[in-house]
């Protein structure tokens, strides 16, 4: 079969690209070995983080390291047969992190952020699915003045400095807002600009329907099959047949440097594990926010299935078994923060965020090949970037104007 364009990779990202492709008048072939959303995009937070312009970066506090070295946190963790391999990725990570590193970033970062919920509140309305959002923000909580203060002030400077949303919430307002969530908590910060989903898989879904309504076709395959054919490129499918296109497109997630480097490309790619489970809230309690409890480090959001509970970054091998180490630690915390009843899912789910050690994603085309690009590395953004980088790679292959500079997110910034 013969198409404009294949697209390996049906995460959010893989299917926005592809979204806007096939809006953008081409012919897509959709490719994945699992279903549409099934991976990394089934199992997030549900956050749009018209906040997050500060990528989240490694810190550089020695209590905070310390803290992390002990492996016993709900935030971090780590295997320690992993860290020799990711020993020069963390290196180059914490450099990255530094202060003025960091904030250098963070003003390439946000010309991406500042257009993420436009661009899904457009992709959402087109395939019917706004009502899987919702406008409340979100919220961090805080146990102790000296995490408060100190995460006010930064709001502070982001409002200032990126037009950014918040509210400072006082003891009386957070137990008005979320009356059922602990008593001992001294305030809060309302993120205001955000937008959260409540089913980040039926997004997925949605956006694949309006995709297929408009003439674009996904189909089960390997997107290690992928190979050059003369000026075009061919991956095999599942069931034996050979597609061609012009154009191919990796948005691979965590997987991509698994093609990428049988491609002779040797990028930086390494990946955060994450963990969910679901609870059904005790008697009438009810939950209004996504929230995070900022010192102990794990996240609860109000989702369609129940309350979500995930927890932070483990840093260890991709295809590494489970080790939900974090959610064990969290959840007897987290049921005294908020009364959360029976596990609702049979086990945890575990997904894997793509990183770089910039943390920007790479976004672009590929430098020793024509005709191929990359669209992947966007860690914990996936879906928050999503939107914007499906319409980025739609408007660099169609060769039109680029409606954010793709400059910084290039694949060629890695040599």
């Amino acid at each position: 079969m013969r198409t404009d364009t294949i697209v390996l990779g049906a995460g959010i990202v893989g299917i926005s690209v592809a979204l806007h492709l096939q809006k953008a008048g081409r012919s897509v072939l959709l490719v994945d070995k699992r279903g549409p959303g099934e991976e990394t995009s089934f199992g997030n937070a549900g956050l749009i983080q018209r906040e997050g312009v500060y990528p989240y970066g490694f810190p550089h506090d020695f209590g905070a390291l310390l803290r992390y070295a002990r492996n016993n946190n709900i935030d971090a963790s780590y295997h320690w047969n992993a860290i020799p391999k990711l020993a020069p990725f963390l290196w180059s990570y914490w450099m990255h992190s530094r202060a003025a590193k960091h904030e250098a970033i963070a003003h390439k970062y946000a010309t991406l952020i500042e257009h993420c919920v436009t661009e899904h509140d457009a992709l959402a309305a087109e395939a019917g699915a706004t009502h899987l959002l919702r406008r409340k923000g979100w919220m961090k909580v805080f146990r102790t003045a000296a995490e408060q203060d100190a995460r006010l002030g930064e709001a502070a400077r982001w409002n200032k400095e990126y037009g950014l949303g918040y509210r400072a919430l006082d003891v009386a307002t957070l137990r008005s807002e979320e009356p059922h969530l602990e008593q001992s908590l001294i305030g809060g910060l309302h993120w205001t600009d955000p937008v959260t989903v409540i089913d980040p898989h039926g997004l997925s879904k949605a956006y694949v329907g309006l995709f297929e309504k408009l003439g674009g076709e996904f189909r089960a395959g390997d997107a290690t099959t992928l190979e050059q054919d003369g000026d075009e490129w061919a991956v095999t499918l599942a069931d034996g047949t050979r597609a061609t296109a012009h154009d191919a497109v990796v948005a691979l997630g965590p997987w991509a440097d698994v093609l990428t480097s049988q491609l002779g490309y040797n990028l930086p790619l390494a990946v955060k594990r994450g963990y969910h489970m679901h609870y059904k809230p005790l008697g009438n309690a009810v939950l209004n926010h996504p929230v995070l409890d900022t010192e102990r480090g794990y996240f609860l959001a109000p989702m369609l299935k129940g309350i979500r509970l995930t927890t932070g970054a483990e840093f260890a091998l991709r295809g590494a078994p489970k080790t939900p180490v974090q959610l064990a630690r969290a959840e007897p915390i987290a049921k005294q923060f908020f009364p959360l009843g029976e596990r609702l899912d049979p086990e945890p789910w575990l997904g894997n965020r793509p990183c770089t050690p910039d943390m920007m994603p790479i976004i672009g085309p590929a430098p020793k090949h024509r005709n191929l690009w990359f669209s992947f590395g966007h860690a914990h953004h996936g879906l928050t970037l999503a939107a914007v980088t499906g319409r980025m790679v739609a408007e660099m292959v169609t060769n039109e104007k680029v409606f954010v500079d793709p400059t910084p997110f290039s694949p060629a910034r890695f040599g």
